[in-house]
């Protein structure tokens, strides 16, 4: 969620033994949702600890967030519509806040923006000056103006329709910001319903204007159901976690496009033979380095057990990708249990040394004895040398009934 440059700055920085960012100030904030709530943790890079502060509350349920390249304004979604529900209500909102430099307290900063339907992610182009929104129902993508100040703008109106595919699950900006990628999963088919296709959907972008480039997927997009996507820092790949097929896939841009094959095909799970109901991969980091990808498989579905909804089992960890830097090719390395169940969303703090998982869900689980209740958690985890992932410290969740459905962490200004 860190914009590229800053990537390459900090790369730049670890080639020249420049420090890395520590907790506190010039350090790194970490904001987690429940429900409406935004809370900001304290984080201790270090010793590889986080501390609840203060929170802000959204007009409705937090969906994404998102910084400018100069970590000095923070942009929030909230919508008070859940996964796979359509737009029947008005509580869709992109609210701007202020960022404290010293400690990374939000401060609401300007009028939230009213939004058409529900915002299931959103990015800012590399220079800051817009928001691009994307909808999963319908799906497709918005853009909004930044103004000089920080505070959100009007909507920028597009010259035409726009191909917004199936299902819209997150929009990113290459780093050239002459491309944008909105990444469509489709659906998988549902009684009588057959399934809809999956795509990339490629755009041109040139100051916040998109144009239809291109759509990339697998024959027809059937059987191709991506989520999320991250660009390498250096190289000219993109990586695309395919959710309903519980894969990793890489891509190769071409200047402002995508080669339309895939470089490489992984299978994700520790199992991928015995995929239950349910199972699919979530977002997709590459390490700041460029030499990690990370990719989490995630399970929550339940069955009733004595009229009690309970969890039904599956895969619930981390998957390690170390890369070759002169293919691209992925070789998995490590999977990694996330001690919690639904691992939804998970990120790596700028100096590349820690990662933290949230997971999403609070569901009985079944045990010797009886039922255990697994809350929603944060989890934090050492990146070593090579990669791989060593278990710290786990915080669990008071959600009251509500979902932990989003967290990153952001360096401060």
């Amino acid at each position: 969620m860190v914009d590229q440059r800053w990537w390459r700055a900090l790369l730049a920085s670890a080639v020249t033994g420049g420090a890395a960012p520590r907790g506190g100030a010039g350090g790194v904030a970490l904001y987690a949702s429940v429900g409406e709530r935004l809370d900001r943790y304290e984080v201790d890079v270090a010793g590889a600890r986080l501390t609840r502060r203060e929170s802000v509350t959204l007009p409705a349920l937090v969906q994404y967030g998102w910084p400018s390249p100069d970590r000095r304004f923070f942009y929030v979604t909230s919508s008070d519509r859940g996964p796979g529900t359509g737009s029947a209500s008005d509580k869709h909102h992109l609210s701007a806040f202020r960022v404290d430099p010293a400690s990374g307290a939000l401060t609401p900063h300007g009028p939230a923006v009213r939004l058409p339907a529900r915002p299931i992610h959103h990015t800012l182009d590399i220079p800051g000056k817009h928001v691009l929104v994307a909808y999963n129902n319908p799906s497709g993508v918005n853009v909004y103006r930044i103004n000089g100040d920080g505070t959100l703008g009007d909507e920028v109106r597009q010259p035409g329709p726009l191909d917004g595919g199936i299902y819209a699950h997150q929009v990113r900006v290459a780093p050239s910001n002459r491309m944008v990628i909105l990444v469509t999963r489709g659906n998988d088919a549902a009684g009588d319903k057959p399934e809809d296709p999956g795509a990339l959907k490629v755009f041109g972008y040139d100051n916040g204007v998109l144009t239809d480039r291109a759509s990339v997927a697998p024959g027809t997009g059937l059987g191709f159901g991506p989520r999320h996507l991250d660009f390498h820092p250096t190289r000219p790949w993109v990586f695309v976690s395919i959710e309903r097929q519980n894969q990793l896939y890489v891509y190769e841009m071409a200047g402002d496009t995508l080669k339309p094959d895939a470089l490489y095909v992984k299978e994700n799970p520790i199992d991928p033979g015995n995929i239950r109901r349910r199972q699919h991969v979530g977002t997709v980091h590459v390490h700041p380095n460029g030499r990690f990808v990370y990719v989490p498989n995630r399970n929550g579905a339940t069955e009733e057990v004595n009229g009690q909804q309970v969890w039904a089992g599956g895969e619930n960890n981390m998957a390690v990708y170390r890369l070759d830097l002169s293919t691209g090719e992925p070789e998995p390395i490590q999977h990694i249990e996330t001690q919690g169940i639904t691992p939804r969303t998970f990120h790596i703090d700028p100096s590349g040394r820690l990662l933290v998982v949230c997971n999403q869900t609070e569901l009985p689980v079944r045990e010797a004895g009886g039922l255990r209740t697994v809350p929603a958690s944060l989890v934090t985890y050492r990146i070593g040398d090579d990669g791989r992932l060593t278990f710290v410290e786990k915080l669990d969740l008071e959600t009251g009934g509500k979902q932990a459905f989003w967290m990153g962490m952001v360096p401060l200004p």
